[in-house]
This record gives C-alpha cells, sequence and structure tokens, in this order.
C-alpha cells in the first residue's frame, strides 16, 4: 500500500481523524501556552483565590490564587513528555530484547522471555510504587520508571513478528550472502515488524499518561510547585464543592487526551493490517 492510498483509508476512518485532531489540538495548545495566557503556572496571588472561571482568568484560579488554564497548558506539557518519552524508553527496550529473542531463539530466547514472564508476574503498579521509593519520585525518574516497567508487551510482540520474518526469502538469502546478522536484524526485518510496534506505542502514551496522572494524584508523580494534570486533580479534590472547575479541567484533559489517543491507535491498527487492505476495493 503506498503512502497515497493509505492516506485516503486513513482521512475515511472518522475516529481515527477524530482521535488525530484531538492529540494534535491538545499539543498545539500545550506548546502555544506562553501565547495564550499571560499568566505564569507557578504566579500566586492570595487575594484571587478560588476564583470561578471569568473574562481574566477562563478556567478560574486555584487555592493559592494561580491562574489554571496557565497551569493546565503548562501542565499538558509535562504530562505528555511524560507519555512519549516513557513509551519511547519503553519501545527501544521491547525492539532490542524482541528483536534478539525471535531472531536467535534457543538460549537467548529462553532468558529473555522467561524475563519477561517475570516482570509479568509482579503488579505493575506495585512495581512502579517500589521503584520511586528508592528513586524518588520527580519528572525524570517518573519518565525512566515507567518506560523500564512497559516494555513486556512490546517484547512479546515484536519477537512474534521476528519469528515469522525470518523464514522469509530475503532473510534467507541475506544469510546464504553473508551478512552480519545485525545487518539482517536491523536492515531487513526489523523494518518489516514495524507496523505493529506503532499501533501499540500508540495506545501505550495513552497509557503512561494515565499511569503518570494516577501517580501524580497520589503524590508520587511530578511533584509541586510544578504543574502536571494529575497534582492539579489532586488540589482540587479538596475544594469539589466550592471550585468544580478544579477537578473538571485536569478530568477532561486526561479524557480527552487518552480517547484521542486510543481512537488514533485503533485507525493506525485498521491502517496497517493487510487484511483489512485486502479487503478495501479502495486499497
Amino acid at each position: 500500500m503506498n503512502l497515497s492510498r493509505g492516506w485516503t483509508r486513513f482521512l475515511r476512518h472518522r475516529l481515527a481523524v477524530l482521535g488525530a485532531g484531538l492529540v494534535l489540538g491538545l499539543v498545539l495548545l500545550s506548546l502555544a501556552a506562553p501565547v495564550l495566557t499571560p499568566y505564569a503556572p507557578n504566579t500566586q496571588n492570595l487575594a484571587l483565590r478560588l476564583q470561578p472561571p471569568s473574562a481574566a482568568h477562563w478556567l478560574g484560579t486555584d487555592e493559592f490564587g494561580r491562574d489554571v488554564l496557565a497551569r493546565m497548558l503548562y501542565g499538558g506539557r509535562v504530562s505528555m513528555s511524560v507519555g512519549l518519552v516513557a513509551v519511547a524508553i519503553a519501545t527501544v527496550i521491547g525492539i532490542l530484547l524482541g528483536a534478539l529473542a525471535g531472531y536467535f531463539g534457543g538460549w537467548v530466547d529462553q532468558v529473555i522471555m522467561r524475563t519477561v514472564d517475570v516482570v509479568l508476574c509482579i503488579p505493575t503498579l506495585f512495581l512502579i510504587l517500589m521503584l520511586i521509593v528508592f528513586l524518588g519520585p520527580n519528572l525524570f525518574n517518573i519518565m525512566v520508571i515507567i518506560g523500564a516497567t512497559s516494555w513486556t508487551d512490546l517484547a512479546r510482540l515484536v519477537r512474534a513478528e521476528f519469528l515469522t520474518l525470518k523464514h522469509r526469502d530475503y532473510v534467507l538469502a541475506a544469510r546464504a550472502l553473508g551478512v552480519p546478522d545485525a545487518r539482517i536484524i536491523f536492515r531487513h526485518i526489523l523494518p518489516n515488524a514495524l507496523a505493529p510496534v506503532f499501533v501499540s506505542a500508540t495506545f501505550g502514551v495513552a497509557g503512561a499518561i494515565l499511569l503518570e496522572s494516577g501517580l501524580s494524584f497520589l503524590g508520587l508523580g511530578v511533584q509541586p510547585p510544578y504543574p502536571s494534570w494529575g497534582n492539579i486533580l489532586t488540589a482540587g479534590k479538596d475544594y469539589i464543592t466550592q471550585a468544580w472547575w478544579l477537578t473538571l479541567a485536569p478530568g477532561l484533559s486526561i479524557f480527552l487526551t487518552v480517547l484521542g489517543y486510543n481512537l488514533l491507535g485503533d485507525g493506525l491498527r485498521d491502517l496497517l493490517d493487510p487484511r483489512l487492505a485486502q479487503d478495501d476495493p479502495h486499497a
């Protein structure tokens, strides 16, 4: 399927387009934070604490008089950065280990897959909380910890693709010509195994953002005064009856972001599935 036909199929997938629009819109809003609001996210003004939405403060103010819109926009940068960086780390680890296990097989496959089984036996949230206790709850550690505990599904997915692709004629021909294993793995097999990885990574971003928000809500994620949607939501729960906007804004942002990535992932899965491409008369 060439790029033009693939793009046409994607545009006909209305939910995928909606998801891409949500994700792109939220990213652009976060990047344009200095233009969209004159307030800094951590500037306090106790005389304006818990002010409802108005022309001066579109999403109101919090318990310290800080502009909620500014904190939401800058917090979006943090939450989305955590999601993207964590998934990038998980993808690199998953691709590398899955490729080695699927290509070499034997004891290499056994060691890697038994390691995957051990990691899967430990509840993910418990493992993350344990690592946070040892390393500390800061932004860098949160990114690394989420990424380092989220690679197992990707490793199994890449391994399955390699087990199928390594017996293709072009791989056998490369081996017969004496092409080094590293070149066969990364130049010949991996590009043909990336389609399901892209889909899984898209879903993974949504999961990582949701996980970071949950950790921040518990006080174990991004620490104040740095804003993230999770800790904004945490602060708002104490004033939910008198300042509803403090919980509505971050809750709605998390919902729309996760929804956007999930819809985008569904669209990519339909787009990159060769069986669906064969069934599509326009493909």
